[in-house]
């Protein structure tokens, strides 16, 4: 009696795979495969937005300049600068009765070259880099690195840059210190172990055959991108380059049962809501995807979520529905529902210490839900009511798919967040609702196949409520 009156009352965290027959694990084994191959070809977010756009145009999407009007079941996309991207199904109802919005980034931690990245020292040549987001420093040394990205230059000619994943491509790596010479640096705290300053890339170390000039291997450097690119030394100035992790994305364990692969915070959210949003046909409420970029620096600039480019496409699918009159964005957003679909904390039993046990989210038990982001007293947080909470977790429940509800790590501890609390302060209805992740962050994340699976039938049976 009392065991029936816990199966009834408890809130219940079982492993995910427990309850699965072998077509349903065969399902996500089947995903996971597309999810690893697709990160395999999209590091960076102009990677990424280039695949979402041809998977966009074989499933029917159109550019939504390509419109001259709109209706029901139009399937339609923006491409904002070839880094970030919003696509859009018109819904059956009219618009004014709200958004149905799940938006994830694109963008993960890496190192980006600085403007004047190129020099040469004893005989090596280097390029510095400035990192980008929240990093480990320390983790980011002696690992292969590989180069993407484009030079542009100033005729407006395009050049793009893919060196190091291919299996016959050079690598590129930043050095450390031997064990036998690094007391000092091993004094340090582990935060100031790698200076940000000396995180130099080694590019090259063979002299130009000119016994007259000097700074022979960073001259051999700049002949060999001349002569592969048409480049000079001053078109890196107008460049974007990232370096990111060579590593290539595999199943992890014995079982297989997890992928780890660079860049999961955020593409899981991303590449499984991209997936869902493929697979759709008609929708009541207007489906809108996002795939923002700039996440990890704090959204701004024009590509993140912050700039108005979100709003010029919601505006525009007013204009063209023949529905737009004064006030009626900020209405659409009021009365709009979101996802915001970026990664959780996973809780990893080495280092529990930083987790309340109670309030994490596990790998294998379903998609996360953050009710609340921020640090300490939920400093800078969105914090979904109570009320749409309870909606979501009714879509969950009706459609057999487990979640489980958590917060980032212990009070007082640290803290995160996303692109949540920009569409809340909006006014639409904002959850985080995302993938567990062990090594958030790192060169290296882990996650569990069972929970991408979930994620990408969580963010489908939302856009069909």
């Amino acid at each position: 009696m009392g065991e029936d009156l816990k199966q009834k009352l408890f809130n219940q965290k079982k492993v995910g795979w427990e309850d699965l027959d072998s077509n349903q694990k065969q399902e996500i084994f089947n995903l996971s495969e597309k999810y690893i191959d697709f990160l395999n070809n999209a590091k960076t977010e102009r990677e990424f937005i280039k695949k979402a756009r041809k998977m966009a145009d074989e499933n029917g999407y159109k550019d939504i300049i390509e419109f001259e009007t709109l209706k029901p079941g139009d399937k339609i996309y923006f491409v904002n600068r070839d880094k970030s991207m919003y696509l859009a199904i018109i819904g059956e109802k009219s618009i004014e009765e709200g958004l149905h919005i799940i938006g994830s980034h694109v963008d993960s931690p890496r190192l980006d070259l600085k403007p004047n990245p190129l020099y040469e020292d004893t005989g090596l040549a280097y390029f510095k880099t400035h990192y980008y987001g929240g990093i480990k420093k320390y983790q980011w040394t002696t690992i292969p690195l590989s180069m993407h990205g484009v030079i542009v230059k100033a005729n407006g000619e395009k050049v793009e840059i893919n060196i190091g994943e291919d299996e016959n491509d050079p690598i590129f790596t930043i050095t450390d210190l031997l064990p036998h010479l690094a007391q000092e640096q091993m004094d340090k705290k582990l935060k100031n172990g790698i200076e940000g300053e000396n995180l130099n890339l080694l590019i090259g170390s063979i002299p130009y055959e000119d016994e007259k000039v000097s700074e022979k291997v960073k001259l051999n450097i700049l002949n060999i991108l001349n002569h592969k690119y048409g480049i000079t030394e001053l078109d890196l100035t107008s460049s974007e380059i990232e370096l990111v992790p060579a590593f290539r994305a595999r199943s992890l364990g014995f079982d297989e049962s997890m992928v780890a692969a660079y860049g999961q915070d955020d593409k899981v959210c991303a590449y499984t809501s991209l997936q869902a949003m493929m697979e759709l046909q008609t929708v009541k409420n207007t489906a809108v995807c996002i795939l923002s970029d700039k996440e990890e620096i704090g959204s701004m600039g024009n590509t993140g979520m912050e700039s108005h480019m979100f709003d010029f496409f919601i505006s525009e699918i007013l204009n063209k529905l023949g529905a737009n009159k004064p006030n009626l964005l900020d209405k659409v957003f009021c009365f709009s529902k979101m996802l915001s679909s970026d990664v959780d904390a996973g809780y990893d039993p080495i280092y529990a210490s930083v987790s309340d046990k109670y309030n994490a989210g596990f790998l294998g038990k379903g998609i996360s839900l953050n009710k609340y982001t921020g640090a300490r007293g939920k400093s800078g947080a969105s914090d979904a009511n109570a009320e749409y909470v309870a909606w979501v977790r009714n879509i969950l429940e009706k459609n057999n798919i487990k979640y489980q509800v958590a917060e980032l790590g212990k009070v007082d501890v640290g803290g995160g967040g996303t692109i949540a609390y920009i569409l809340a302060n909006k006014g639409a209805d904002v959850i985080d609702c995302g993938v567990p992740v062990l090594s958030m962050h790192a060169p290296y994340e882990v996650t569990s196949k069972y929970d991408v699976y979930s994620a990408y039938k969580t963010y489908k049976a939302f856009w069909n409520e």
